[in-house]
C-alpha cells in the first residue's frame, strides 16, 4: 500500500516550492462539504494532500468546521497519515511562544460539534487511551528539530468550544487544577474521528500566547496571535517539506494499530444495521463493513 500524507492546517503550509503535479481538487462527501478544496500533490515521491481547515481566507469558525466531512475526504483520497497542525495557547512557562508541542492527549471541552461517524444503527466505540500515532507524531518532532524548532514531546491539548478566548478562571483551572498543557479550538473532535477512520494522526501544537494565566500576559489578543503564527509558517513549511523523507512512500501497517481501530469496535448486529448509515460510512469503515 503507498502512504499518502494528508495534512490538515492553515493556508501556509501549502505553499510548498517543491510540491509537484500540484492541483486542487474536489471532493463529494455523505458527510457534506468539507472546509475547502484540497491540494494534492507529490513532494519528493511522496504524494501528499494539503486542507486548509478553516478554509482559504480563514472563513469557517472552529465550532463551524465541517470535521466529519474533512476526515471522510481525506480518507476517499487515499491518506494514510493525518498530521494536524494548529495554533494554541500555553499553560507552560517552559512551553514559549514559537515552540511546538507535540500534542499526545487531549481533554474534550466542545459541546457544540458531531464527535462520530457512527451512531444509531451503527453504534461503534473506538479505544481513545492514545489518541496520536506515536510513530507519526516522532517524525513530525524529528522533523521540527532539523529546523532548529524548540520540540516538546508530549502534552495534554485543552480543546474548548470558542470562539472566545478562556476566562481567566477557566485559564487557572486547565492548567492548574486539570495539569493541562496546551489550549486550542480545533483538535476535537478531529482527533476522534481520524481515529474512527483508521487514519494515523498527530497533532503539531504552534505556541502563540500564553492564555491569560501568566501575570506578564494577562489576555489573549487576535493581532498577538497572527504575529506568532506569521513567525512559525516557515517553521512549519519546513517541518511538512521533511517527513516524507522521515515516512518514506511506502505504507506498512501502524505498529500501534491506529489502522487497525475498528477491528473490534462494531457493536450492532449485522442485521440490524441502518443501511443508509452504512452507505454513508463507505469511505470511514468500508475496510470492516
Amino acid at each position: 500500500m503507498q502512504k499518502r500524507i494528508g495534512i490538515i492546517g492553515g493556508s501556509g503550509l501549502y505553499q510548498l516550492d517543491s510540491l509537484e503535479q500540484s492541483e486542487w481538487v474536489s471532493v463529494a462527501t455523505p458527510w457534506g462539504q468539507p472546509s475547502d478544496q484540497i491540494l494534492t500533490g507529490v513532494l519528493d515521491g511522496v504524494p501528499m494532500a494539503f486542507l486548509p481547515r478553516h478554509g482559504r481566507g480563514h472563513v469557517h469558525a472552529p465550532s463551524d468546521v465541517p470535521y466529519r466531512a474533512n476526515i471522510d475526504a481525506l480518507k476517499r483520497l487515499g491518506v494514510t497519515d493525518v498530521i494536524s497542525v494548529s495554533a494554541c495557547g500555553s499553560f507552560r512557562a517552559e512551553f514559549a511562544p514559537g515552540d511546538f508541542v507535540i500534542v499526545d492527549q487531549f481533554i474534550d471541552r466542545t459541546r457544540d460539534r458531531t464527535s462520530s461517524f457512527f451512531g444509531s444503527g451503527c453504534v461503534a466505540h473506538v479505544s481513545l487511551a492514545h489518541p496520536t500515532c506515536p510513530r507519526l507524531s516522532a517524525a513530525c518532532a524529528q522533523a521540527a528539530r532539523a529546523e532548529g524548532v524548540t520540540v516538546h514531546e508530549g502534552g495534554t491539548y485543552l480543546a474548548m468550544e470558542g470562539p472566545q478566548f478562556s476566562t481567566m478562571a477557566e485559564s487557572r483551572m486547565y492548567r492548574e487544577v486539570w495539569g493541562c498543557d496546551v489550549i486550542g479550538m480545533t483538535n476535537m473532535p478531529e482527533a476522534k474521528l481520524a481515529r474512527e477512520a483508521e487514519l494515523c494522526y498527530a497533532s503539531v501544537a504552534m505556541v502563540t500566547d500564553y492564555d491569560c494565566w501568566h501575570p506578564d500576559h494577562a489576555q489573549v489578543d487576535v493581532a498577538q496571535v497572527i504575529a506568532t503564527l506569521g513567525a512559525n509558517a516557515a517553521h512549519a513549511r519546513a517541518l511538512v517539506a521533511g517527513l516524507p523523507a522521515l515516512l518514506g512512500a511506502d505504507r506498512a501497517l501502524c505498529p500501534h494499530g491506529c489502522d487497525r481501530a475498528l477491528d473490534h469496535a462494531i457493536m450492532t448486529a449485522p442485521n440490524k444495521r441502518d443501511p443508509a448509515l452504512l452507505a454513508r460510512l463507505d469511505a470511514v469503515a468500508g475496510r470492516v463493513l
